[in-house]
């Protein structure tokens, strides 16, 4: 089974033609208090990511990034609202700032800087077009089987960066296979858009490292460290590891998501249901237990205060027990890893956490926007993907292959 609602066709279309037609706002975690040491801006951008606003922001303000606070990370390619802190003493500056596709909303004052994963979540309000004939039946019935049954908790496909190798590259890094990594890094040409970042790979596969370092975006900063590194004599390992923790952190991150992707798509026909040993996480909280009497618990699931979950590996994270056990520890297995292989030096180390397999989904609504075309509202949980409902409402089968072609890649 493909999709959750496999017994619902799809409506087929595409989406974000335009920024206007995927819209993303913040949920607030916590109203501000109108006092304290930092200023709250409600932000609405177009075009840009988050990190490229806090770039932005730290040159215009002349602040440090870390002294910017953001609780979440948003697409380029959408309208987004998101709340962004900064201290207070920089109040005298807004005045100056004009960033093209950048509107501040609003501006609060709170005691505390905001920190990533202080949200409650984000409403979405996404244009669908070119569906299939009269998709409006389908796709309410669609969302009414993902409002009873939960939506599947699939990481977004930003997560595995613009060649889908980012998942690939963490795992190499784990398995410590250093020559391959720098082959994905450096990227595979046949996969390549830009003109000399594609020229640039060719000619380091050639082996010709100065030739591809001159070819290089200048904003490939990294890719061009690690070519001079191995160009100066340096070892592939001791190139790979010079690299900017907080990207190695990215692939590693990036790594567990796939193995989690992999799990849930097993597990999709019985997103819903229980089996003892599996390990179930609260809604309310997070907080995980083991599950030893199934049925007994399984009213909790179909009132959504808990659901199974799967976990993101690491060396510190609770494994299952019994049947649903032996699918993780089996996956781990034949990608030649075990929870120890995230215990890595220089801050490195993943310890792992359990990851619900599905989410609710609030305040779903649909309406026709002219003939084949439709609006669709919806709010998710922080951590969770608008892609997931668009994947089991299209039911398109480039939804579905990268998913599963990678995690097969990565044998």
């Amino acid at each position: 089974m493909n999709w959750l609602t496999a017994d619902i066709p799809g409506i087929g279309g595409t989406y974000k033609q335009t920024p206007e037609d995927f819209q993303v706002e913040e949920i607030p975690l916590y109203p501000c208090s109108g006092k304290g040491e930092h200023l709250y801006l409600w932000v609405e951008k177009t075009a840009m990511t988050t990190r490229e606003l806090l770039s932005h922001l730290s040159q215009i303000l002349n602040i440090r990034d870390r002294d910017i606070g953001y609780a979440g990370l948003k697409d380029a390619r959408a309208l987004t609202r998101q709340m962004i802190s900064i201290p207070f003493n920089k109040i005298d500056k807004l005045g100056k700032l004009n960033i093209n596709n950048v509107k501040i909303l609003k501006i609060e004052r709170h005691t505390n800087k905001l920190r990533l994963g202080h949200l409650a979540g984000n409403r979405f309000t996404i244009i669908l077009r070119h569906l299939h004939k009269q998709p409006l039946p389908q796709a309410e019935a669609i969302l009414k089987q993902l409002q009873q049954r939960g939506v599947p908790n699939f990481f977004g496909e930003q997560r595995y960066g613009i060649l889908g190798n980012s998942a690939e590259l963490g795992q190499l890094f784990l398995q410590k296979k250093f020559v391959q990594f720098c082959h994905s890094f450096i990227g595979d040409p046949q996969l390549i858009r830009n003109p000399d970042w594609k020229r640039a790979a060719q000619l380091y596969r050639q082996g010709e490292l100065q030739a591809a370092i001159t070819c290089l975006p200048k904003k490939m900063v990294d890719e061009r460290r690690l070519l001079q590194m191995l160009l100066d004599g340096k070892s592939m390992q001791t190139a790979v590891t010079s690299l900017p923790r907080n990207l190695l952190r990215l692939y590693l991150s990036a790594s567990q998501s796939l193995l989690f992707d992999q799990l849930l798509f097993q597990r999709l026909p019985t997103l819903d249901q229980l089996f003892d040993g599996d390990i179930a996480v609260k809604h309310s909280n997070g907080s995980c237990f083991r599950v030893e009497n199934a049925s007994k618990e399984q009213p909790r699931v179909c009132s959504f205060e808990i659901s199974p979950s799967a976990p993101l590996f690491g060396s510190k994270v609770m494994l299952a027990m019994g049947e649903v056990g032996q699918i993780e520890e089996t996956l781990l297995q034949q990608r030649g890893l075990t929870l120890d292989s995230w215990k890595l030096p220089q801050g490195l180390t993943m310890t792992g956490e359990r990851r619900p397999l599905r989410v609710p989904i609030v305040d779903a609504k649909v309406q026709e926007l002219g003939e084949q075309h439709l609006t669709l509202k919806f709010c998710l949980p922080k951590g969770s993907y608008a892609t997931s409902v668009l994947r089991e409402l299209m039911k398109e089968t480039t939804a579905v292959n990268p998913l599963v072609t990678a995690t097969n890649n990565q044998n």
